[in-house]
């Protein structure tokens, strides 16, 4: 699987945000067929960091309604990767 397929966006939250400064965990979707081995290439190869350790969630999609019709949105996969002392990735810095 290509790079570029494997990391689909960065996510960014008060959540993620607090995580990276304090123990410099960035948040990714990811697609839902990738697996631990291919995310920790990707990121590396992608952003040309060191990888410690990468934590997998499939985060299932919400419901939604809209009146009497019930919806559901698409369910995805986040990613947490914790990067070795010293990296950081400079895109997620400053947002």
């Amino acid at each position: 699987m290509e790079v570029h397929q494997v990391i689909k966006k960065i996510v960014i939250t008060e959540k993620s945000t607090t995580a990276r400064e304090e123990s410099n965990k960035y948040f990714f979707e990811v697609d839902r067929k990738a697996n631990k081995v291919e995310i920790s290439k990707a990121v590396e190869k992608l952003f040309k960091v060191k990888v410690a350790d990468v934590r997998v969630i499939n985060v299932l999609g919400k419901k939604k309604r809209m009146g009497r019709i019930v919806g559901q949105k698409s369910s995805w996969k986040k990613a947490i990767v914790t990067l070795a002392a010293g990296n950081r990735i400079e895109i997620a810095e400053g947002v």
